[in-house]
């Protein structure tokens, strides 16, 4: 049976939890996540995982909080004028928007605080700091390491 290897495209069904058992999300009852082994576009322990798995396999992957979306990093939060953000900007608690660095990349948001005057911005990725668990079967090699 045909194992995924460095260069495959793959599809895998995932759920994904925290260490409390809250899941924060899954692929159940939608598309299976799909990637290319080798490319580095999710996290790495994850990617890695995958390697040497056929069709149908399942598999528990624990990710520590530095080894998936690294740690909560205080200097990523900031407060701003309110006057500095533009007036058609929904500010509500939670909800996220995008800004862009000095150097011209995009940068996602999270509003945490807001008063009259300000507006508290987080800049960590919502699952930063937090150890993560993967529970996840392959579904799929389609190939591509041509």
């Amino acid at each position: 049976m045909a194992q995924a290897a460095v260069g495959d495209t793959v599809h895998l069904h995932y759920t994904g939890k925290l260490k409390d058992g809250t899941e924060f999300g899954s692929s159940r009852g939608q598309d299976p996540l799909q990637f290319k082994i080798g490319e580095n576009t999710i996290i790495p322990k994850l990617e890695t995982s995958v390697v040497g798995m056929a069709v149908g396999d399942t598999a528990t992957v624990e990710i520590a909080a530095a080894d998936g979306y690294g740690p909560r990093q205080p200097e990523a939060i900031e407060t701003v004028d309110r006057s500095a953000l533009p007036t058609e900007v929904e500010l509500v608690v939670g909800n996220q928007l995008q800004a862009q660095t000095q150097d011209g990349h995009t940068l996602i948001v999270t509003i945490i605080a807001i008063d009259d005057a300000s507006v508290t911005l987080d800049g960590n990725h919502p699952l930063a700091g937090e150890d993560l668990t993967f529970e996840i079967e392959l579904v799929e090699i389609a190939g591509g390491a041509g």
